[in-house]
């Protein structure tokens, strides 16, 4: 099973990340997971840490002649900013000169609870780490198990439905005929845009959000979609919690900084409704087996894909560093104070559809190798190509 872990901080020397458990044979390039870091720093509304960063990555292991070779792959992103922070982040000897401590809380941050959890004098090494920068990692590493998927006829695109006010009519008249073509239609299509929207006239009211909410000094959350197609119907399980896939999708989601809610298909929409117009019917076609008119449960029913287009919406909050303060205290003197300002960005949302596609890419790679098992990329091709078989075979009049 793929599994991964990413170490570093935001002004570190570097983010890392290793990825254990992917098969072996699957071809992959540097440029492939260039270019998805790429798009994890555009975006309107970016702060000035994109101007300075420059994301690549470098391969250390797992890879040869452009393959992956079945032990685990380390990547590495060197942090450009690392030449203006050695000395308040020095990793050894404390430097000579006083490095002032930061001892005023952001609301919304991991600033406070962080502070107490591990019994720091400083909120820096919170900050560090409780930094959006670290999905520069989870980006890079997300990407290997992206690529597999791809081989197998798998793809995970998103786009942005909302930033602040300015929302995209849904679903947005375009999505069909793109989900028709795959999932990373949806996510190029999208990529044209600077918020990353799909219709002309929201994406001008999200521009027109994020440039008043920078004059205020404010910050903007907002919706992403995601989605993915080409999984065969039976990955995940009802038959235990932890092998419930919308649960580890959901899981990985949520993990993603400032993300704060999740909903699958039109969850939400679906609670105020009856079952009779809820449900997605089931139509038998000679040709195409079962089909449906409808997705409402996103492409997930008892815990595992329904061979539908699996559709999940990610709620991400405004980012907590503002500009113009909230209301805060200092933990050393115990007085009122507004909150500090560490650089950030008015609004990630555009840059939050790339990790969120990323994150979840694991997760649908490990759901199926828990069903078909196989350690290179032709032999779970094989059993892949003999399952989806099997699958029409069924329904064959």
């Amino acid at each position: 099973m793929i599994r991964y872990f990413t170490a570093g901080e935001s002004h570190g020397p570097a983010l890392s990340a290793i990825v254990e458990g992917m098969p072996a044979g699957v071809p992959i390039t540097l440029e492939e997971i260039n270019r998805q870091l790429a798009r994890r720093q555009q975006g309107h509304g970016r702060g000035g840490r994109m101007k300075i960063e420059s994301d690549k990555a470098e391969v250390l292991s797992g890879i040869r002649f452009g393959k992956t070779i079945g032990s685990p792959i380390a990547l590495v992103i060197k942090n450009r900013d690392w030449e203006n922070w050695t000395t308040t982040m020095a990793q050894f000897e404390k430097p000579d000169t006083e490095c002032a401590k930061i001892t005023i809380p952001r609301p919304g941050h991991a600033d406070l609870a962080g502070r107490l959890k591990y019994g720091f004098d400083d909120i820096r090494p919170v900050i560090e780490r409780s930094s959006a920068r670290e999905t520069a990692a989870r980006v890079a590493a997300g990407t290997v198990a992206r690529v597999l998927l791809k081989a197998l006829g798998i793809e995970i695109g998103s786009y942005i439905s909302a930033i602040g006010s300015a929302a995209e009519p849904s679903p947005d008249p375009q999505l069909a005929a793109l989900l028709n073509e795959g999932a990373e239609a949806v996510a190029h299509q999208a990529d044209l845009s600077p918020v990353r929207m799909l219709g002309k006239k929201s994406e001008a009211e999200a521009l027109a959000a994020i440039d008043a909410a920078s004059e205020r000094g404010d910050t903007l959350g907002g919706i992403i979609e995601i989605f993915i197609t080409g999984v065969p119907p039976g990955f995940g399980s009802y038959v235990q919690h932890d092998r419930r896939l919308d649960a580890a999708l959901a899981a990985a989601i949520i993990s993603i900084q400032a993300i704060k809610g999740v909903e699958i298909g039109t969850a939400f929409e679906n609670a105020a409704k009856p079952g009779s117009q809820v449900h997605d019917e089931f139509y038998l076609s000679p040709k195409e087996g079962v089909t449906r008119k409808t997705n409402r449960a996103g492409g997930l029913e008892g815990s595992m894909s329904s061979g539908q287009t699996i559709h999940l919406r990610a709620a991400m909050k405004p980012i907590s560093s503002l500009v113009t303060p909230l209301q805060s205290f200092d933990v050393e003197t115990l007085q009122p104070t507004p909150s500090r300002f560490e650089r950030s960005d008015t609004c990630a949302v555009p840059a939050a559809g790339v990790v969120a596609e990323a994150v979840l890419a694991p997760v649908i790679a490990n759901a199926l190798l828990e069903k078909l098992g196989g350690d290179n990329l032709a032999e779970i091709l094989q059993r892949l190509d003999l399952y989806r078989e099997s699958i029409r075979n069924t329904f064959r009049g």
